[in-house]
């Protein structure tokens, strides 16, 4: 039985298997530029958050470059929302205003009692560069120097290089599954699923997933008051 149908025409079967994915990869780029434009939104108001908070403290943008450790030009397009840090570049932020990185985030201070935080309202931050993912899992108490957080490093990808805090700070931690390398000074400390770790942080230190799977470890810090 020979195929009648006019030269260069598709099949009905053709036709409707195109008409699918013209209209997946319609809805592909749909959800990039919803995703995109999301992104741009938190950017923005991180930026303002920074602004906000650098205004507060009365510092310029010199003086607030010094502080932190990041250049000028870099706080400059972090402020006007054209540019999304880094991990490394937000935790240097948010010593130079002496805030944590959570209330850089935009965590409010909740002296409630009892505090639900569902998986999809977490605070959470993503480094554009290496996929590194900071999820928040505590409210942000009024008089409570505990943070309890989700860290999870895709394989080959680190922390980039950390700063210690302003004030005496320790961290906790239990890797909940891959491989976890915890750099501190020149010292290295792997760590395997299950394997639990502490130290005082008083140098610059990372965090790095050497090996071929993510990473994802629970992390406690604990600021002592001076």
């Amino acid at each position: 039985m020979h195929d009648r149908s006019p030269a260069g025409r598709q099949k009905p079967s053709e036709a409707s298997e195109a008409a699918i994915t013209r209209k997946a990869a319609a809805k592909s780029k749909g959800q990039a530029r919803a995703t995109r434009g999301g992104d741009d939104a938190l950017i923005v108001e991180l930026g303002s958050r920074v602004k906000r908070l650098r205004t507060q403290a009365g510092l310029t943008l010199e003086e607030f470059a010094a502080q932190s450790g990041v250049s000028r030009a870099m706080l400059s397009k972090v402020e006007r929302g054209e540019k999304s840090p880094t991990l490394a570049i937000i935790v240097r932020i948010a010593k130079g205003l002496n805030v944590s990185m959570s209330a850089l985030m935009g965590a409010e201070p909740d002296a409630a009692q009892v505090a639900v935080i569902r998986k999809a309202n977490r605070l959470a931050f993503k480094d554009p560069e290496t996929g590194f993912e900071r999820h928040n899992l505590s409210p942000s108490h009024l008089d409570n120097d505990l943070e309890f957080l989700l860290h999870r490093i895709p394989a080959g990808e680190s922390s980039g290089e950390l700063p210690p805090y302003k004030v005496p700070t320790e961290k906790y931690l239990v890797v909940h599954e891959g491989e976890l390398t915890v750099q501190t000074g020149e010292a290295n400390y792997v760590l395997g699923t299950g394997d639990s770790f502490y130290f005082d942080v008083r140098e610059p230190y990372r965090f790095i997933n050497a090996g071929r799977i993510p990473c994802a470890y629970y992390l406690v810090i604990r600021r002592r008051r001076v």
